[in-house]
């Protein structure tokens, strides 16, 4: 079975994280994309690091995945101390634009799953304006429960039949990181895990100006935008990441 190991990359609290620069990353997807091939990939922040050391099926999702790339600056700071010194952040918002220009010079279509009605809605005309020519050949806000079998296989037929070379999921982590896991081999296609990043193009929330972004402080930017929501996700397992990182590190040199 394919996963990250194939790749280069190195063990960050665990979780094994690809080491790859843009222009790599870009070509590889874009290779299993031309030749149909079914995979998926985590785009791996500080959050799903330090979940997937409490949920086994997360922690398996990521093992199993074909490439999870360093998404927040502390898993890239990690790589860089690991060996991977020039390694950048590649983050899922500026993977899937940068995606989307190159599939839309290729004439190659995507799909995107999940989120709201109205986000996709502001999404596909929001690709539009940035990454004119691109086919968007589906869009589907699933229901917020568990599909059944009928509506599944409804649901993966309508991606298969679309023609869809990729698969743009955000279902929130680690609920799509697991749908991806249970779906490859069934969707022909490439299945990309970008969480907040519909919202982000759509404009429905946000980004962090740039120099927060440069400096490693995103996270800081949605915790004051939403803090009732991601307080949790951004004080607890950002402290709990620093505390696995420094362990890590001191553990390295002994």
């Amino acid at each position: 079975m394919a996963s990250s190991d194939s790749l280069p990359g190195a063990e960050v609290l665990g979780a094994r994280i690809t080491a790859l620069g843009w222009r790599a990353t870009l070509d590889i997807l874009g290779g299993w994309a031309i030749r149909g091939e079914s995979r998926y990939v985590c785009i791996s922040n500080v959050h799903m690091v330090v979940t997937a050391q409490q949920d086994p099926t997360l922690a398996a999702a990521m093992r199993l995945a074909d490439m999870c790339t360093p998404d927040g600056a502390p898993v890239a700071w990690m790589l860089r101390r690991l060996g991977y010194a020039s390694q950048p952040r590649i983050s899922g918002t500026e993977l899937m634009l940068a995606y989307f220009a190159e599939a839309a010079k290729r004439g190659e279509s995507v799909f995107l799953l999940g989120s709201t009605e109205q986000t996709l809605g502001d999404l596909v005309q929001a690709i539009g304006r940035q990454v004119p020519g691109l086919h968007v050949v589906g869009a589907v806000s699933p229901p917020f429960r568990p599909l059944t079998e009928l509506e599944d296989a409804a649901l993966v037929d309508h991606i298969n039949d679309s023609g869809a070379r990729t698969l743009w999921v955000s279902l929130g982590c680690p609920k799509q990181e697991k749908w991806m896991l249970a779906h490859r081999g069934r969707v022909g296609a490439v299945m990309l895990g970008v969480g907040a990043a519909f919202d982000f193009v759509a404009g429905t929330k946000s980004r962090a100006p740039l120099w927060m972004q440069r400096l490693g402080l995103e996270w800081m930017h949605r915790l004051a935008s939403e803090p009732g929501r991601l307080w949790r996700r951004y004080l607890v397992t950002n402290a709990l990441f620093l505390v696995g990182a420094f362990r890590q590190l001191v553990m390295q040199r002994r």
